[in-house]
């Protein structure tokens, strides 16, 4: 249960680091697990990379379908110019998105517990509900940019709810590409809109606020375990990971059934997979 002076801290800054959060245990398991997803995973013919630059054009018809399945992506840096990858598959995926938290025994038991449930509780949100997990890689050497945004813009709500809950599997640091972002800067207005028509999706430009500089903007340098929750209008961003240390990290985004979710957004949930909370 948050105390009063977390909720204090959240509030103000939009975010709240909980160190120790998850056990040793549970994150070799996780790690684990997503080892062997991608172990199994045989690439399609596309080689679908995932990449925060021009998002919209590279959207296809595999990144739509792993709204509600198990899906791997490549690394923008993963190929060389004969199309081949670089290094092995293992060291080349930057993520497996985005509905492991109801498809994978193990990605559901680490996603759900009544901790969880007593912290989306304790920011406000009634009735959580999560509707995305993303497995992030930050492969040593290629891991790519997170340009900077907020996750609201993905998962629209009157009024805003979305929360982001990010698990750190191993320690982020400047030298890995731990995340960035500015403490208050949650108070400052939506900038985009990712929204879906059928198989077409668009990003609508809202607000012309910038976004944080090298002069506001503070790295979040957490250890293994730690267990960070953010608001959906915090601006955020991660560097590339030049480092030869991976940088693991696993994360959640949840919103209030109370409020309205939009029929434009890209994950979209029917009666043969409803979506549920922790």
């Amino acid at each position: 249960m948050l105390t009063s002076e977390q909720q204090a801290t959240y509030q103000r800054d939009g975010y709240l680091v909980l160190p120790n959060f998850k056990s040793p245990e549970a994150m070799q398991v996780l790690r684990q697990r997503a080892g062997d997803i991608v172990d199994a995973f045989i690439p399609p013919a596309s080689k679908t990379i995932f990449t925060t630059n021009d998002q919209v054009r590279l959207i296809d018809r595999y990144f739509l379908d792993s709204a509600v399945n198990t899906s791997c992506f490549f690394e923008e840096e993963a190929f060389g110019p004969d199309g081949e990858l670089r290094q092995a598959k293992a060291l080349s995926i930057n993520k497996i998105g985005h509905a492991m938290h109801d498809l994978d025994p193990v990605f559901s038991d680490f996603s759900r517990g009544p901790e969880l449930q007593q912290i989306a509780r304790g920011l406000g949100l009634a009735q959580p509900e999560i509707w995305q997990s993303m497995y992030i890689f930050k492969q040593p050497g290629i891991g790519g940019e997170v340009g900077w945004h907020q996750d609201a813009t993905f998962f629209e709500t009157t009024p805003i709810s979305v929360t982001t809950f990010w698990f750190a599997l191993e320690d982020a640091t400047v030298h890995n590409g731990c995340l960035w972002t500015q403490p208050g800067a949650h108070r400052s207005p939506l900038r985009e809109r990712f929204v879906r028509h059928g198989d077409q999706v668009t990003m609508q430009k809202l607000d012309a606020t910038p976004w944080p500089g090298s002069i506001t903007a503070m790295p979040l340098e957490v250890e293994a375990g730690t267990l960070v929750v953010f608001h959906g209008l915090l601006p955020h961003y991660s560097a590339p990971n030049r480092s030869s240390a991976s940088r693991h990290a696993y994360t959640l985004h949840v919103t209030d059934a109370a409020a309205l979710y939009s029929s434009a957004n890209w994950i979209q949930r029917g009666a043969d997979m409803p979506v549920r909370g922790f």
